[in-house]
C-alpha cells in the first residue's frame, strides 16, 4: 500500500472510498457535517437520523454519495467525541477506515484526519493506524484471501489545511514506526519451530541500519551468565544474546548524551520447563518473545529516524522446555553479575535472562536502562488488558512514558516498588530467588530485576495481556499486537 498525503479539496480526490470520521456530538450539532452534506444531497444527514449510522467510536456506515464527490463511495467511520479524540484515536479511526476499505475490496482511499492535531502529527499516526491496520496474520495459509489489496490511500488534512511539507514527513515516519511495529508483530507470530533464538539473530541480522552482535553460549559461560544460561539447558536450540546497534560515522556508536538500553526478554517458546505450564493455551506461549520483538521493532525504527541519543538494543534469547539436563527447582545459579539465585519456580524464567542482559548492558556504559518484557500473569490479574504494567527507579522517565499514552496508543500504568516487596523474595541458601509468593506477583518479579540494576536509573514494562489480541478490533486483526514500539520510539526520538 503506497500513503501520500494529499492536501486541498477532498471532494476533488478521485478514490473508490472517501473516509470522513464524524464526532459525537455533530448527530446534534450538524453544521460541521453541511458542506459534506450538501455534496451528498443529504445523505450523511438521513444516515444520522434514521440511526442506520452512530459516530460511536468506529463504528462505520458506506454511503453511494452519487455526484457530488468524485470518490465511488462515502465512509462515514464514528470518531467518538471530540474532546477524546487524541492521536491515539485518530490512528485506530484511520485504521478502521483502511480495514473497511479492504472488506470492499477498494484499490484507492481517502481518509480526512480531522481533529485540532498538527498536519505532521494526523499524518504520522493516520499513517501508522493504516500500515497497522493492513497487516494479517495468516503467515502460512496456502491459499491466498478472495479479495483486493488497497494500494493507494490519501491522507487530506481536515478543516485546516497543514504544510505539504509536515505532512508528508509525518507519513515517511508513520510508515517507518507502523512498519516497525508490524515487524514485531510478525516475530511474535511465528511458530516456534520456525523463530528460534538463532533464527531471530538472523532476522535481526537482515534488517538495514543495524549492527547486530550475538554471543553464544560458550562466550556466555565464560562471562557467567549462568542465569540466562540455566533457562535454555532443557533445549536442543542454543541461546543467544543479542546485541543491536546503530552505528555512526565510520561504524563507531553516536555520542551525544548518555547511553540508553532497551533490553527485550527473548523466550522464543515457553513451555515452563520442569514447572511445566497447563497444556490449554500453551501454543500461546509462542509470543513469550514479543518484549524482544518490540527491541528490534524498536530498533529498526531508530535506524531510520535517529534518535537524539545513543540507544542499544538487548535480546536474550532462548527457549525453555523441560528435559534430562534442564535446571531444577532448587538449583542454585551464579548471575553475571555475581549474585547468586536459587531458582524455586523454572516457569519464572524471564527475569532470570532479563537479570544477566541488563547487567551487561551497565558494562557496555548504558546510563540508562528500560526492560520489555511478558512477564507475569500476575499484571494482568492486575492491570487487565487495558494497560501494561510499569515500575522502576527511574521517575523521569515512568512520568514522560505516561504523559505519551494518549499519543502512543499504548497505555501504561505505574505500580509501587516499596522495599517491604523485597522480602517475598529472600532465600535461605543463596542471594535471592527467582519468585516470591502469589500476592504482589509483578511488583517482586520487578523488585528481582532491580537486584541486577543497582543505582542506574531504570524503568521495567510488564506487558503481559498487551502482547495478543484473541478477539480481533475494527483497526485490527487477531494476534500479536507489537505493544511497546511505539512507546521506545516515541521515547528516544
Amino acid at each position: 500500500m503506497r500513503i501520500e498525503y494529499r492536501p486541498g479539496n477532498y471532494s476533488d480526490i478521485a478514490c473508490d472510498l472517501l473516509a470522513y470520521p464524524v464526532f459525537e456530538e455533530e448527530a446534534e450539532d450538524f453544521a460541521p457535517l453541511e458542506p459534506l452534506d450538501r455534496k451528498v444531497r443529504g445523505a450523511v444527514r438521513k444516515a444520522l437520523e434514521s440511526g442506520a449510522f452512530k459516530p460511536e467510536p468506529y463504528r462505520t456506515c458506506v454511503l453511494f454519495p452519487g455526484t457530488g464527490l468524485r470518490a465511488a463511495r462515502l465512509l462515514l467511520v464514528g470518531a467518538g467525541k471530540k474532546a477524546r479524540f487524541n492521536p491515539a484515536v485518530l490512528r485506530n479511526v484511520a485504521g478502521t477506515a483502511v480495514r473497511s476499505a479492504r472488506a470492499a475490496a477498494c484499490r484507492t482511499m481517502t481518509f480526512i484526519c480531522r481533529g485540532e492535531h498538527p498536519a505532521g502529527l494526523g499524518a504520522r499516526v493516520a499513517a501508522e493506524g493504516a500500515v497497522y491496520a493492513d497487516y494479517d496474520a495468516g503467515l502460512y495459509k496456502t491459499q491466498a484471501p478472495g479479495r483486493r489489496e488497497l494500494e493507494l490511500l490519501h491522507l487530506a488534512p481536515g478543516a485546516a489545511p497543514g504544510a505539504e511539507g509536515e505532512g508528508a514527513e509525518g507519513v515517511r515516519r508513520g510508515i517507518i514506526t507502523g512498519e516497525a511495529t508490524n515487524l514485531a508483530r510478525t516475530l511474535a507470530n511465528e511458530p516456534a519451530n520456525i523463530l528460534t533464538p538463532e533464527c531471530l539473530v538472523e532476522r535481526a541480522r537482515a534488517i538495514p541500519g543495524l549492527a547486530v552482535h550475538a554471543l553464544e553460549r560458550e562466550e556466555m559461560e565464560k562471562m557467567g551468565m549462568h542465569a540466562l544460561l540455566a533457562v535454555s539447558r532443557g533445549s536442543a536450540e542454543p541461546p543467544r544474546l543479542i546485541l543491536l546497534e546503530i552505528p555512526g560515522e565510520k561504524g563507531k556508536r553516536p555520542r551525544r548524551g548518555p547511553l540508553h538500553a532497551l533490553v527485550g526478554k527473548g523466550v522464543t517458546f515457553d513451555s515452563g520447563g520442569i514447572s511445566l505450564k497447563p497444556g490449554d493455551k500453551m501454543e500461546e506461549m509462542k509470543g513469550d518473545m514479543a518484549g524482544g520483538a518490540a527491541v528490534l521493532g524498536a530498533m529498526a525504527a531508530l535506524a531510520q529516524l535517529k534518535p537524539r541519543v545513543p540507544v542499544i538494543g538487548l535480546i536474550p534469547a532462548v527457549e525453555n522446555l523441560p528435559g534430562g539436563r534442564a535446571t531444577r527447582p532448587g538449583d542454585v545459579v551464579r548471575s553475571y553479575l555475581g549474585k547468586t539465585v536459587e531458582i524455586i519456580n523454572t516457569d519464572a524464567e524471564g527475569r532470570l535472562i532479563l537479570a544477566d542482559a541488563l547487567a551487561y548492558a551497565r558494562t557496555l556504559g548504558a546510563a540508562r536502562l528500560l526492560d520489555i518484557a511478558t512477564l507475569t500473569g500476575a499484571c494482568m490479574v492486575a492491570l487487565g488488558k487495558v494497560n501494561a504494567g510499569m515500575m522502576g527507579t527511574d521517575q523521569k522517565t515512568m512520568d514522560l512514558l505516561r504523559r505519551n499514552c494518549p499519543l502512543t496508543g499504548e497505555g501504561l500504568w505505574q505500580l509501587p516498588m516499596d522495599d517491604a516487596y523485597r522480602h517475598a523474595l529472600r532465600s535461605e541458601i543463596a542471594d535471592v530467588k527467582n519468585i516470591g509468593e502469589r500476592w504482589g506477583g509483578a511488583i517482586s518479579a520487578a523488585k528481582f530485576l532491580e537486584e541486577f540494576v543497582e543505582d542506574t536509573p531504570w524503568v521495567h514494562l510488564d506487558i503481559a495481556g498487551m502482547d495478543l489480541e484473541t478477539d480481533g478490533r475494527p483497526f485490527a486483526c487477531k494476534g500479536a499486537t507489537g505493544f511497546g514500539v511505539r512507546t521506545l520510539v516515541n521515547w528516544l526520538e
